[in-house]
């Protein structure tokens, strides 16, 4: 079993990071977070997402997210499309990300979403990569693109749907992402979720810099304190992790391992970045 924790989803390309980026990659492996996968946002991201992952030994996701649709356009597919297909023997290319539908941001064009989301489900199809879903109050909308676009699967991140949504995405190959959200007693039903799906479907996440846990957020008088966030980094993901093993009444040895493994098994490509870590420690 794995002897590492993955986090499936972290923006380390983010401006936040831009600093101690290094830094933080540092204390992520020195908390046991061995995996992390960046997922890019949108096309002009491409390249620095993958370079960065190759410089860290991290594993790297394309695609075009949702909040970027109003400014993407066809050559924003045909970018995405060429390089899938030139890096498609790339083993640190894990999946096509972050992709999806946010139905709560007002304004967004929905067909506009729509179309992109699903022509880069079929890119995914074409380069039989599992894909990795921006779920906001668009469960059922991705679920119908999913059935008329059958992937190999992925992961839904931050997921908030239904426990009947959560069941539909499983038997078409998905895990669940769970994170900082998930350490808010208030999140009832995504804690529900976390507590009840099958050990099988759940995988970690941070979200960093983004969703930070309970224990760095700042309520909005705090806030308009001028107390910000903290940041969220990979290196809170143990952590977090307490969180889920105390839901599930796992020890935090088996929330590894499992979480681990099935992170792995819904992205295939993870097998080989765990292998070269493995022999780097034994070097």
């Amino acid at each position: 079993m794995p002897d590492l924790w993955i986090d499936t989803h972290c923006h380390l390309d983010a401006p936040e990071f831009a600093q101690d980026r290094s830094a933080v990659v540092t204390r992520a492996r020195e908390a046991g977070v061995g995996l992390l996968v960046i997922p890019a946002v949108r096309a002009s991201d491409f390249e620095s997402v993958r370079a960065m992952a190759h410089e860290f030994g991290l594993s790297y996701a394309l695609g075009i997210h949702p909040l970027y649709t109003p400014q993407a356009s066809t050559d924003d597919l045909i970018q995405l499309e060429q390089a899938l297909v030139t890096y498609q023997d790339d083993p640190r290319l894990v999946a096509v990300g972050e992709i999806g539908l946010d139905h709560w941001v007002p304004h967004l064009d929905r067909a506009v979403q729509e179309h992109f989301y699903r022509a880069q489900l079929s890119l995914a199809q074409r380069v039989r990569l599992p894909v990795i879903l921006h779920v906001r109050r668009s469960a059922d909308a991705l679920l119908a693109g999913l059935r008329r676009h059958p992937v190999v699967g992925g992961i839904a991140h931050a997921f908030n749907g239904s426990e009947v949504q959560a069941q539909q995405f499983i038997e078409r190959g998905f895990c669940l992402g769970f994170g900082g959200a998930m350490t808010h007693e208030r999140a009832r039903q995504i804690r529900h979720l976390a507590a009840s799906l099958p050990e099988t479907a759940v995988v970690l996440e941070t979200d960093a810099p983004d969703i930070p846990p309970q224990w760095l957020y700042r309520t909005a008088q705090q806030r308009a304190q001028g107390q910000g966030h903290e940041r969220n980094e990979p290196a809170q993901l143990p952590r977090i992790a307490h969180t889920l093993a105390s839901l599930r009444g796992w020890s935090v040895e088996h929330t590894r391992q499992q979480t681990s493994h099935n992170a792995m098994a819904v992205l295939p490509r993870l097998h080989q970045a765990h292998h070269e870590i493995a022999r780097s420690h034994t070097l």
